[in-house]
């Protein structure tokens, strides 16, 4: 069985959309699936939307998304994980794709992303330049969309939960340790709020800063608001 894993906080606009797409590609896999949503203490609606979709809910109260993954997992029933976040709009080529590199032999995998709606000049260009580093030359797996077995997400004991940000690399890096890792051609896409929302200065600021220092700038919620302010938008972009 399928089990996607969709962490949630305060995603009720973007949530009935994302869990459709997942119903439909689902669906057209042939597999039996189960979708999760794994509520961390959302103050909206995001528990009775993803009830009213035929979710499972998963309360929590971590406000970290690694562990908020690991939640769901625990919960899953499924041999194959799934994990889609709640602004990110799958389709039936990733399942496909993902069910094709698991039985290949792959240990793990994700995809690129492409952004929804409209975004600034430079949040176009930040996005290509990520994209061919992060993508292209790493090979490394985003949070918006990953996949492996519940075996190898048990080997390397899931998400590192110290970690507040930038844990889908270091899940990728272990993954790739027992296999292949298998970046799918077309990307999902996901919502380009971020780029709306911030500015040029503070999101470049921000990616700098955690790369220049590593997990250690990763392991507490301090100067991670651009994750964790809670900040969303109120209609369609």
């Amino acid at each position: 069985m399928l089990s996607f894993i969709v962490p949630a906080y305060n995603e009720e606009l973007e949530l009935p959309r994302a869990l459709a797409a997942i119903r439909v590609a689902a669906d057209a896999s042939g597999e039996p699936y189960e979708i999760i949503v794994v509520d961390d203490a959302s103050t909206d609606a995001t528990a009775e939307m993803a009830t009213r979709a035929g979710a499972v809910v998963v309360p929590v109260n971590y406000r970290q998304i690694a562990a908020v993954r690991n939640a769901g997992a625990r919960a899953a029933k499924g041999d194959t994980f799934i994990f889609v976040d709640a602004d990110t709009f799958i389709q039936p080529a990733h399942v496909a794709g993902a069910l094709a590199a698991l039985a290949a032999g792959c240990a793990g995998g994700g995809a690129p992303m492409a952004t929804d709606g409209s975004v600034p000049l430079w949040g176009r260009v930040f996005v290509r330049v990520f994209s061919a580093f992060y993508f292209t030359l790493a090979n490394l797996g985003a949070g918006a969309f990953l996949f492996t077995t519940r075996k190898n997400f048990e080997a390397i004991g899931g998400f590192d939960k110290r970690l507040f940000a930038g844990e889908e690399v270091y899940f990728s890096q272990a993954l790739k340790k027992l296999g292949r890792f298998r970046l799918l051609t077309q990307p999902v896409v996901t919502s380009g709020r971020k780029l709306r929302m911030h500015s040029a200065g503070k999101i470049l600021g921000l990616s700098v800063g955690i790369i220049l220092r590593g997990k250690r700038g990763v392991k507490s919620r301090d100067k991670l608001d651009l994750w964790y302010d809670g900040k969303r938008e109120t209609g369609a972009p």
